[in-house]
């Protein structure tokens, strides 16, 4: 007869339940929109630039914020933190149904990302902190499955939500769930530093300047050009920003971010491991997305089931890869090999030539594999190596990880995509303006000059839509299907082939970074989670005001 569950066990249960509810919803976030953005767009008349920002200033303010937000919630308790940054998710997400221009729309976008940070680092604080250490692993590993997949629901989520209703059900959606999480919020127990110090100030706004600057020029680089000012203005400077913060930290007594955790080498290799997974995950779904879409012809909701192996793969993988690892002092082979075998996958979805979802489907499923084996695994690395009282900020050093991660994956990948592309697609762009031009010029000859005009004048304007991206060359033969199908059908091809060389390229090229970054994984990383160098997590984490007993109302 198995034993009946502690009181502890049901506690802790709970705890993981609901910090994985709360930050399940924040990764979502991240990803909701992408499938959204067209209604949107019509709907508020944002331009391309604007939709953009509309996704990625979420991002931008998630980062910048996260080591600030990790600290406050080490300081005044990480359950309060959360349970606030909750709230102003909500009031965000419930302003952005009434807005009525593009500009206000990011606006509320940037102040949910704010709130997404004051929510992330505390979920898993919360775990590592008042979850016992017969569970705490298998905590870790849950959280990091759910943060891993989560960007996955959101499409899944959205595309749902979009067959039925307008985009505005995504932001209600939102807005109810955070309130729901609050309120339960308050049966679980809370967690802070006992002895804090004097906040770090000039610390803080390093930090977020640096880390503002960093993800700024990599998110604009794609759209802008690796050589545009403002992009190596917000590097170069973003970097020197990075070099004066480690300057101030050294010299304060009570830093933000205690820089020579960098030195353990279990931490130092689980931030770049969990860096490298994210590089190649939203690197990946970048292209991953298109490709189901533009190419095979996917509705968003056909796109979110689609990547279900690799939810599934995660998800599975990443409580074997954590279970083994700390029970076999095997860290250095899942966090190397998961990144290897992830590696591999993206290489094999850019060098193999496939027309069906089943094949990719198989190649999906080994990139998830090595991702699972290395997330969680990861994740154990830097909160079991970050100080008790310090656990708000070792988690927000992994979502800082996570953010600069993707951010990189997306940059590279939208890059190599642009220039590919662009260079690719002239011929097909001049086809199609010439034909429309002497189609204009015909119509005119037969009697109808203002019919042959208008057509002449849309040549450079169908010409430059076709220049823009394969989303924009499937709109314009959408368009043109009707009236002029061999044209469309010509325009289609042509795009989808000057789309998916630098497609495979970009797969190639993140596939090579994760392989080369396994390579110095394996030396870097030691085979223990904990090295003895390391002030990790006490044995039971129940310090005097670590942890606080569970009650409803608080």
């Amino acid at each position: 007869m198995r034993p009946r569950m502690s009181r502890d066990d049901l506690r802790a249960a709970w705890l993981i339940l609901i910090a994985c509810a709360a930050v399940s919803m924040v990764v979502a976030a991240m990803a909701a929109l992408n499938t959204a953005l067209p209604d949107i767009a019509i709907d508020i008349g944002a331009d391309t630039g604007q939709m953009t920002w509309i996704v990625d200033g979420y991002t931008l303010a998630l980062a910048a914020l996260l080591l600030p937000a990790g600290a406050i919630g080490d300081r005044f308790g990480r359950r309060g933190v959360l349970i606030v940054g909750l709230i102003i998710f909500g009031i965000a997400s419930l302003l952005a149904i009434w807005v009525n221009g593009p500009t206000q729309l990011i606006a509320t976008r940037c102040l949910a990302g704010a709130a997404a940070a004051l929510i992330m680092p505390t979920t898993l604080s919360l775990i590592t902190s008042g979850v016992p250490e017969s569970r705490r692993a298998l905590g870790v590993s849950i959280w990091a499955a759910i943060a891993g997949g989560g960007a996955i629901a959101g499409f899944l989520v959205t595309g749902i939500l979009l067959e039925f209703f307008s985009w505005h059900s995504i932001f209600i959606t939102f807005a109810v769930s955070s309130a729901l999480s609050a309120a339960l919020c308050l049966t679980i127990g809370t967690s802070r530093d006992r002895d804090p110090g004097a906040f770090d100030f000039p610390g803080t706004i390093t930090s977020i300047l640096s880390v503002t600057g960093i993800v700024f020029g990599l998110l604009e680089a794609p759209h802008r050009g690796w050589n545009d000012p403002l992009v190596l203005i917000c590097l170069v400077g973003g970097i020197l920003l990075i070099g004066v913060f480690c300057v101030i930290e050294m010299r304060r007594t009570s830093p933000l971010l205690d820089i020579r955790l960098f030195t353990n080498r279990a931490f130092g290799s689980g931030a770049l491991s969990v860096a490298m997974q994210f590089l190649g995950s939203f690197g990946m779904f970048y292209l991953l997305l298109q490709q189901l879409q533009l190419v095979f012809g996917y509705s968003p909701l056909q796109s979110a089931l689609a990547l279900m192996p690799f939810v599934a793969g995660v998800g599975v993988f990443s409580l074997i890869g954590n279970y083994v690892a700390v029970r076999f002092h095997s860290l250095r082979y899942f966090i190397s090999g998961g990144i290897l075998l992830a590696g591999i996958g993206i290489v094999l979805l850019g060098a193999l030539d496939y027309d069906d979802y089943w094949t990719m489907a198989w190649i999906l499923g080994v990139f998830a594999t090595g991702i699972g084996l290395a997330t969680a695994p990861s994740t154990t690395a830097i909160m079991s190596n970050t100080p008790f009282d310090n656990q708000g900020i070792g988690s927000a050093v992994n979502d800082t990880a996570r953010e600069v991660g993707a951010a990189i994956g997306i940059a590279l990948s939208g890059s190599i995509m642009a220039a590919g592309y662009t260079a690719r697609i002239g011929p097909v762009a001049d086809e199609a303006s010439a034909q429309m031009v002497a189609a204009g010029q015909q119509q005119t000859a037969a009697g109808d000059p203002a019919g042959g005009q208008s057509l002449i004048a849309q040549a450079d304007v169908v010409s430059d839509h076709i220049r823009q991206s394969l989303a924009e060359a499937t709109a314009v033969a959408d368009r043109l299907a009707g009236q002029a199908k061999p044209l469309a059908d010509q325009i289609l091809d042509g795009a989808r082939e000057a789309f998916v060389g630098p497609m495979n390229q970009a797969y190639m090229v993140l596939g090579a970074v994760l392989v080369a970054s396994s390579v110095l994984l394996f030396w870097l990383t030691p085979r223990r989670m904990v090295e003895e160098s390391a002030n990790p997590l006490p044995p039971d984490a129940q310090g005097e005001e670590s942890v606080v007993e569970p009650r409803m109302g608080g």
